[in-house]
């Protein structure tokens, strides 16, 4: 492979693409948004994220990958997760984070490969599960290396509390937990960076940031239906599995009708009830696990459902023709 000038900038583009994949785009743009959301609360966290979705697709690049596939960023997008995940867990500042991180960010590049291969006799995508995989082997290892460690008094990122009363939440509260939703996706508990992360989403595609507002709003109010405490409610944690199951299921893996809506949210809301579980079997750690048991059991059951994966008929310039990504046939 060689490293020509153009070759240069479209590796640029394509680890910005990776970024993007978080939520589901392929845009070099929206993934340089992405990256500004987090330099918002840290400067480091950009770098790291970037860095990883970098690292992942140069890993794939001298390995072989696909054209199709290092063009849409796919790539990248694990890495980046695990990168931003090894910064907020472990502090960006140690060196020994940033070289595990870039060593994880190779073998979850690998993983990924090996999960998409695997999956593939399903029609299943990998989404974050080899992130998740790394991310827990992360959280579970690291107490027993003195340089992993996490420093003492950091607050675990997406971690399980135990249930409490539940309380009321104020208005302002209810607000910045509809961002925070959003935010908590790329570990962020800040409400700006989740309103930064929605504008550029809005920005690349009115329906996905619709969607996503949609999805915030039915892990919101799913977590408050259930009793669950108003910290939990308005730090993000319990609802940003939703964000990303509604985008999966309305748009990205399934096209954005009005029939895959209410699907989507049924699944947004199916992945906050499950979230204090799956974290509870993942050592304290929810990441997106919900997101991906969530949707790849609605993925798999859309397949009885011909409505749901049937394409429709677009007029040119409907925003709602979202092409999907998976191609779901119908059950027999």
């Amino acid at each position: 492979m060689s490293w020509t000038p153009g070759s240069v900038r479209g590796f640029g583009r394509q680890a910005l693409r990776g970024l993007s994949q978080v939520l589901f785009r392929a845009d070099g743009r929206t993934g340089a948004l992405f990256c500004l959301a987090l330099c918002t609360v840290d400067w480091r966290y950009g770098a790291y994220a970037l860095g990883g979705a970098a690292l992942g697709t140069a890993t794939a690049r001298l390995l072989g990958t696909t054209r199709e596939r290092a063009g849409s960023g796919l790539d990248g997008l694990n890495p980046a997760l695990f990168a931003l995940c090894c910064a907020a867990l472990l502090g960006p500042a140690r060196p020994a984070t940033a070289l595990f991180a870039a060593a994880g960010c190779v073998v979850v590049t690998i993983a990924t490969a090996a999960l998409t291969r695997l999956l593939s006799v399903w029609q299943l995508p990998p989404l974050t599960a080899p992130f998740c995989l790394a991310a827990t082997a992360l959280t579970t290892a690291a107490p027993a290396f003195e340089r992993l460690r996490p420093p003492p008094g950091s607050t675990p990122a997406l971690a399980a509390a135990p249930a409490s009363a539940p309380a009321a939440l104020p208005l302002d509260a209810t607000v910045q937990a509809f961002f925070h939703n959003i935010s908590q996706i790329l570990f962020l508990d800040r409400w700006y960076a989740g309103a930064l992360l929605l504008a550029a989403l809005f920005l690349a595609n009115r329906t996905a940031g619709w969607v996503a507002c949609a999805g915030s709003a039915a892990g919101l109010l799913s977590a408050w239906a259930l009793g669950a405490p108003a910290a939990r409610i308005a730090d993000g944690s319990l609802g940003c599995n939703a964000v990303l199951a509604a985008l999966a299921l309305c748009g990205a893996l399934l096209p954005a009708t009005p029939a895959t809506l209410p699907y989507a949210l049924l699944a947004a809301a199916t992945a906050t009830a499950v979230t204090p579980a799956l974290a509870s079997l993942a050592g304290g750690h929810a990441f997106t696990w919900p997101f991906v048991v969530t949707t790849l059991g609605f993925l798999l059951a859309a397949r009885s459902f011909p409505r749901l994966t049937a394409s429709r008929e677009r007029r040119r310039g409907n925003p709602l023709a979202v092409r999907t990504r998976l191609r779901l046939p119908s059950a027999p």
